[in-house]
């Protein structure tokens, strides 16, 4: 394998509520084709994201073409998912979907900001599997870990995605560790004993392979 071929960005776990309010985005060179990363509140950058919910509603919002819009609720809140004719395989897969169920989504931060400035935070979904309650709990005790972790590196020298998220958010990172706990506290027995089993948690960086793929 040619040592120069493309790597695909790690898919970062985040939950809702913090990846909502992760509006500010930014590239790390002036290529044009250079990726573009939402910059987590927390203090990391993410090109992916990988979360797990519960798909809700879903709707075919678009006017000429299918456009499909899809709600996935988690413990701390609720990810939009749009999906159209560019990403075939994930409209296809909210068309089939009968809500409610448990999917897990990879996709690519989104930004829009409306007429009065604000910013809202959106997925544009790569794929959407559709999951058992297990793989849920199992997401949500990973993705705790890694919000923890997260905070407790925030203030390391050195950190610099930190240091941008000081600079770009008035806001502070205890607020998704407290959001992380309580969503820890939500989960049923088994999910309690997946939060403390490292080998369940796996070695992987943030917890998910380099495709973004979910852990079988």
């Amino acid at each position: 394998m040619s040592q120069s071929a493309p790597t695909r960005e790690v898919a970062r776990r985040v939950f809702a509520s913090e990846f909502n309010d992760a509006g500010y985005t930014f590239t790390e060179s002036d290529d044009e084709r250079a990726p573009v990363y939402a910059l987590l509140p927390t203090g990391e950058s993410s090109n992916r994201v990988f979360f797990v919910g519960t798909l809700t509603e879903k709707e075919d919002v678009g006017e000429d073409s299918e456009y499909w819009r899809g709600r996935i609720v988690d413990p701390t809140g609720t990810f939009f998912v749009y999906a159209g004719q560019y990403q075939p395989e994930a409209a296809s897969k909210l068309r089939d979907l009968e809500p409610p169920a448990y999917v897990a989504v990879v996709g690519k931060p989104r930004t829009y900001e409306t007429d009065d400035g604000t910013v809202r935070v959106s997925v544009r979904p790569e794929s959407i599997t559709e999951v058992d309650a297990a793989t849920r709990d199992r997401w949500v005790a990973e993705t705790a870990r890694r919000t923890v972790e997260r905070v407790a590196a925030f203030d390391d020298e050195g950190n610099e995605y930190a240091r941008m998220a000081r600079e770009e958010y008035d806001l502070d990172p205890e607020t998704y560790k407290a959001a992380a706990l309580s969503a820890l506290e939500d989960l049923d027995e088994s999910g309690d004993e997946l939060a403390g089993d490292d080998a369940a948690l796996g070695d992987a960086p943030d917890g998910s392979d380099p495709a973004g793929a979910p852990e079988p």
